[in-house]
């Protein structure tokens, strides 16, 4: 079976380091780069502060989770206005972990994402709460791993 594709999207990105003379051990390589997206402000990246990288920049798994978080955020928002639910505030505390093996390499396992929502109408608090599974559905991110996904969503009311 062969799966119809609508669209196609392109997304670009530019990354650019430059060996920097460090005091450190022979061998060692800064990991802190720059990455360059068309029209908008650069970021500065680096490994994880575990891997010896910049605890003060972003690192790959921040961004990582980040784009999960985000994409989960607005792929629910989107599904909450199909079925004209209110949303008030969203906020999420999500998590990730991440193995890594004797020989270096590693994956993430699992995400946990922690959705705090709040709404205007009680009767649509278990509906709120079941469209999480259809926002993961949608969300391109979560589309795209190869780990589990968890939710743990709270559906508050507005007091």
């Amino acid at each position: 079976m062969t799966r119809k594709i609508t669209f196609k999207h392109l997304f670009k990105a530019t990354l650019n380091w430059v060996l920097k003379k460090q005091p450190t051990t022979a061998g060692f390589y800064s990991k802190s780069h720059r990455i360059s997206i068309e029209g908008k402000k650069d970021m500065e990246i680096s490994a994880a502060k575990v891997f010896k990288g910049d605890p003060q920049l972003y690192n790959p798994e921040d961004l990582l989770l980040s784009s999960l978080v985000s994409c989960h955020m607005m792929s629910y928002l989107y599904v909450c206005a199909q079925n004209k639910i209110e949303i008030l505030t969203y906020s999420d505390h999500a998590e990730a972990i991440l193995e890594v093996n004797p020989d270096g390499s590693g994956r993430f396992v699992e995400v946990r994402l922690n959705p705090c929502i709040t709404i205007t109408d009680p009767q649509q608090i278990a509906l709120a709460m079941d469209l999480h599974q259809k926002a993961n559905q949608l969300c391109f991110i979560a589309n795209s791993c190869n780990f589990p996904v968890i939710h743990h969503p709270i559906v508050e009311m507005k007091k």
